[in-house]
C-alpha cells in the first residue's frame, strides 16, 4: 500500500490568507483543492511537500457568475461546470471537456483550477517510488535522463490536462495572487513548452479565478483519444473555437492537447480558415495544418504515429461539429458521451 507522507496542514479562509502562507516558504510547501492530481502523486513520491495549504474552505474560489463573459473561482469544481446550463449553452466546448475529465467521482472533487495546473505525465514518470529508482529515476524527479529521448537537455513529459486547450481556446485569462499583488495572465502564456517547468505560475502565486469572455457569435466543441472510452487522460486532443458570421469564419482558435508540454496553438490551420467558409475541403487543409505541429512522444498510451494522424481526425471532427454537422453518433464511438 502507498501511504502519503508526513506533512503539515493549513486551511486559511482567504485567498489573501493562503497567499500569505504560501510565501513563507513557496519551495516546500503546495495547494491543495480537490487533491486528486496532488495526493496521488504525494503517494508515489513525485511531489514532497512539507506543507499543504488547503483551499476547500476560501468561499470565493467557488463562486461562478456570468455577465459580460463567465468568472469561475479557480475552487469550482468540475462537477458543478458541467452541470451549469450556461456554461454548457455558452461555451460548449468547455462543458464538453470538464465532462471527459476522470470519472463522475474524481469531478466531484477536482477543480477548475487543478485541472489547469495539472502536472504533467510520462510512463518513466507516473510510477511508484521503487519503479523509479529501478531505473535511475528520471530528469523530472531525483534523475538526470528523460529516459523519452536520452539526448534530450529537457523533460517532455506531456500536458494532460482536458480544460487547459479549451480555455485557451476560448480566449481565457486567469488571476493570480500573491502576497506581492494581483496579475492577470492570458491561459495561452500560462504554460511553458517543458515536462518539469510547465507553468508560468511563480510558487508563490494562487489562482484565484479563470474568466472567459463573452461567447456572443462563437461555437466551440473539444475532442479527445484516449484508452479506455468511458474516462482516461487524452493522449491527443482538439479544442476548437470558431466565430462564425453567416457561413464566413471571422476568427478561430485551434489548440491541440496531450502531444506536449503545454497546449499548442495551431496557427497556420487557424490562418487558412479566417475568412473562409468552412466547406470539407479547407476543414481537411486546416486539419492536416494542424497535425503537422503535433510531435507527440513515446511517452503515453499508443503509438505516437497514430497518436499523430489521430490529431488530424479530432481538428476535423471538432471543425464539423462547430460548422453545424451531427456528430452524436461518431461521439458516442469515441467519446461514449453524448456530450
Amino acid at each position: 500500500m502507498m501511504r502519503l507522507p508526513g506533512f503539515r496542514y493549513r486551511a486559511p479562509r482567504t485567498v489573501d490568507e493562503a497567499a500569505a502562507w504560501l510565501a513563507e516558504d513557496p519551495a516546500n510547501t503546495m495547494l491543495v483543492a480537490g487533491g486528486t492530481d496532488l495526493l496521488p502523486n504525494m503517494k508515489r513520491r513525485q511531489q514532497t511537500p512539507t506543507t499543504l495549504v488547503g483551499l476547500r474552505s476560501v468561499a470565493m474560489l467557488g463562486d461562478i457568475t456570468m455577465g459580460h463573459g463567465l468568472t469561475m473561482g479557480a475552487g469550482v469544481t468540475l462537477s458543478r461546470l458541467v452541470d451549469d446550463p450556461r456554461v454548457r449553452a455558452a461555451y460548449r466546448g468547455l462543458h464538453q471537456a470538464a465532462a471527459q475529465v476522470a470519472t463522475p467521482h474524481l469531478r466531484n472533487m477536482g477543480t477548475i483550477g487543478g485541472n489547469l495546473c495539472l502536472d504533467t505525465r510520462c510512463t518513466y514518470y507516473d510510477q511508484n517510488y521503487e519503479w523509479r529508482k529501478s531505473i535511475d529515476f528520471c530528469m523530472k524527479k531525483d534523475g538526470a535522463t528523460c529516459w523519452v529521448a536520452t539526448s534530450s537537455p529537457k523533460c517532455l513529459a506531456v500536458s494532460s490536462s482536458d480544460t487547459a486547450p479549451m480555455l485557451q481556446a476560448l480566449g481565457a485569462t486567469v488571476t493570480l495572487v500573491s502576497a506581492s499583488g494581483r496579475r492577470e495572465l492570458p491561459v495561452a502564456d500560462f504554460f511553458a513548452n517543458d515536462g518539469m517547468h510547465y507553468l508560468t505560475k511563480r510558487p508563490d502565486e494562487v489562482m484565484a479565478t479563470v474568466s472567459l469572455p463573452e461567447a456572443s457569435g462563437w461555437r466551440s466543441a473539444y475532442w479527445k483519444l484516449r484508452r479506455r472510452g468511458a474516462f482516461d487522460f487524452p493522449v491527443a486532443a482538439a479544442a476548437v473555437a470558431v466565430r462564425i458570421d453567416g457561413a464566413r469564419v471571422d476568427d478561430v482558435r485551434i489548440v491541440l492537447g496531450a502531444v506536449a508540454s503545454r497546449p499548442l496553438a495551431a496557427a497556420r490551420a487557424e490562418a487558412l480558415l479566417k475568412g473562409q467558409t468552412l466547406d470539407d475541403e479547407l476543414i481537411a487543409q486546416a486539419a492536416k495544418a494542424a497535425a503537422e505541429i503535433a510531435k507527440p512522444m513515446d511517452n503515453t498510451d499508443f503509438e505516437l504515429v497514430w497518436r499523430k494522424k489521430m490529431v488530424h481526425s479530432l481538428v476535423t471532427y471538432a471543425l464539423q461539429e462547430v460548422r453545424g454537422d451531427d456528430m452524436r453518433e461518431r461521439r458516442l464511438r469515441i467519446a461514449r458521451q453524448l456530450l
